[in-house]
């Protein structure tokens, strides 16, 4: 319990700016949703673009003139800030032992490294959970002068759902790299990469219809904006799949750390 509340204190600062990442990242969209809202002749604007991207990007399958269609736009940002900050915590909670040169500390303790990396991972989803629940309540407020309905209420809650599963994916691979890598500088920066590797992979998905095939090696193709629209729950294949990586990634993990020899 003692490190699980240490390790909360020790990344509050980081949940602060996440939270405030996240805060004015939606403070912005909906700002400039204010000009499309039951605005359709600005909606001309995106004949302009390719219907390629456009339909990479997912804006051909949303109402931007709707806060429904506007949030459907937004859910891939909120993604990527949500799973690169779990990304990014995974590893860092693990790494930054040898980084700051408290490893010897962490090893004198009398508790197994099984048990040090349990509360390790406990605080780091914590950390996750608080960010994501931050998201939830800050999308509901922006979107009160929009008036909102149901419909746009259960999309987003289906939408903070898909993002819990893709952070404890990405949160699993970070505490993965950390335990398993012995430069543990880049840990953090290996995992977003692989990170922003796979959502370029669910963009070049979107641009040919052909590839379809390469949507398991993507979480971001998982949990598509406009199929949860379209059917307002989340696909059990997929929600299988990305339990049964967290377990692995989490599971290698664990073996990883009882192997891996210390640098003091």
């Amino acid at each position: 319990m003692n490190i699980f509340i240490r390790e909360l204190r020790a990344n509050f600062k980081s949940l602060l700016i996440w939270s405030g990442i996240t805060i004015l990242f939606s403070m912005v969209g909906f700002s400039k949703f204010s000009a499309f809202y039951q605005n359709p002749d600005l909606l001309v604007v995106l004949d302009s673009m390719p219907p390629s991207l456009l339909q990479a990007l997912n804006m051909n399958a949303f109402n931007l003139t709707s806060v429904t269609g506007f949030f459907g736009i937004m859910v891939i940002y909120f993604s990527l800030i949500l799973t690169i900050s779990a990304a990014m915590w995974g590893s860092d909670i693990i790494s930054k032992e040898e980084r700051d040169k408290t490893v010897e500390f962490s090893l004198t303790l009398p508790v197994p490294r099984a048990r040090l990396i349990s509360a390790k991972f406990a605080a780091a989803a914590v950390n996750c959970a608080l960010l994501l629940l931050v998201t939830w309540g800050i999308t509901l407020i922006g979107a009160q002068n929009y008036q909102p309905d149901a419909t746009f209420y259960d999309f987003v809650s289906v939408n903070m759902l898909s993002f819990a599963f893709l952070q404890l994916i990405f949160l699993s691979l970070g505490i993965l790299l950390g335990c398993a890598m012995q430069q543990h500088k880049r840990a953090g920066s290996l995992a977003v990469s692989i990170l922003l590797i796979s959502y370029f992979i669910s963009i070049i998905i979107g641009l040919d219809e052909h590839l379809q095939f390469l949507r398991y090696a993507t979480p971001f193709k998982y949990f598509d904006a406009a199929d949860l629209l379209r059917n307002m729950s989340l696909h059990p294949t997929y929600v299988l799949l990305s339990i049964a990586i967290t377990l692995i990634f989490t599971a290698g993990a664990y073996f990883a750390y009882q192997k891996r020899d210390m640098y003091i």
